[in-house]
Order: C-alpha cells, then structure tokens, then sequence
C-alpha cells in the first residue's frame, strides 16, 4: 500500500471509484464523484487530502481527508476517510490508513504534517468506520449529538481520538 496527494490526473480514475462504490459510502457520507478537482483547489494549511493506493495493481483504494487542521497549542487533525470497491474489506484500507495516521504524526522535517492529535467522528451505526478506528488504536471520546449535516439532516457521531504518544510510529 502507498498513500500519496491527489493530482489533476487523478480526476477520472477517482470519479469511477466512487461511482463504483456508490452504494457503499452512500448510506454515510455524500457521494461526490465529481468532487476531486474542488477538493484539489481546497488543499492547504488546513485540510490536506491522501489517496490510497494499492501497490501491486495500481487501484484506488480509497481516501482520506485530514481536515480542520488547527496548530499552534492544539496541533489536531480530524481524519474522514472513505473505501473503494473492490478492495472494501480486504485490509488494504486499515494498512493505507496506517499509512495516513503515521504522516499525519511524523514531525514537519521527516515529511510528516506534525500533529499531536488526530479524531475520528463517526455515525454510531457505522459498525466498519468505528472498528476501523479502534483497529488503528483511537480510544472512544464521547458521543457528539446532531455534530454533521449529512444527507438532509443533523446526524449523531462518536468520538475517537488518538495522540502522537499513543502512536508506535512505522519503521521506515
């Protein structure tokens, strides 16, 4: 597995994931397909985006956003993430996302985007979204009532965070 940035090349081949995996995401997050060339324009200080791959066929994955990254005293991140058919459930997601979690936590001069903390805010019925979360080791924070708007209305969310401390960093 490999992450790396989206670039404008990335466009069609990431609509036809996600049109692919419509129904997959759908019930949870908004499905987009169009939506990478915005998401490319938005990248900045506070939102940085990392795309999965898988190495041996060169497919995607899957994505995830590291978004409301604030610095200073709270260096933290908030990860949203979502799996491409056909690799859904085949671990390639949990290794890219480890993968994302140890850049996010790498210091500024290795690469890394040098957070201390990182959450993940998921819909309780997301039974995959939260074991992924405790497979990479987030602890349950807390419930977040009416936190996203999401498919027509204020949706409830469970909190799992994670710190630089926490975290056994990958051997590189």
């Amino acid at each position: 597995m490999r992450i790396r940035e989206p670039r404008p090349d990335d466009v069609a081949p990431y609509a036809e994931a996600v049109r692919r995996s419509a129904d997959h995401i759908g019930r949870w997050n908004p499905v987009e397909p169009d939506g990478l060339a915005e998401l490319l324009d938005r990248q900045g200080p506070g939102l940085r985006t990392f795309l999965i791959e898988d190495v041996d066929t060169g497919g995607l994955v899957g994505k995830c956003n590291v978004a409301n990254i604030v610095m200073g005293r709270f260096c933290n991140g908030a990860l949203g993430y979502d799996s491409y058919l056909p690799y859904a459930g085949t671990g390639r997601m949990t290794e890219g996302m480890r993968l994302v979690v140890d850049r996010c936590f790498a210091p500024g001069e290795r690469g890394g985007l040098g957070l201390h903390r990182l959450e993940i805010n998921v819909q309780p019925d997301n039974a995959r979204s939260v074991a992924m979360a405790e497979r990479l080791g987030f602890r349950h924070e807390g419930f977040t009532p009416r936190m996203l708007f999401l498919s027509g209305a204020w949706r409830d969310h469970e909190r799992y965070a994670l710190t630089a401390e926490e975290w056994t960093p990958i051997d590189r």
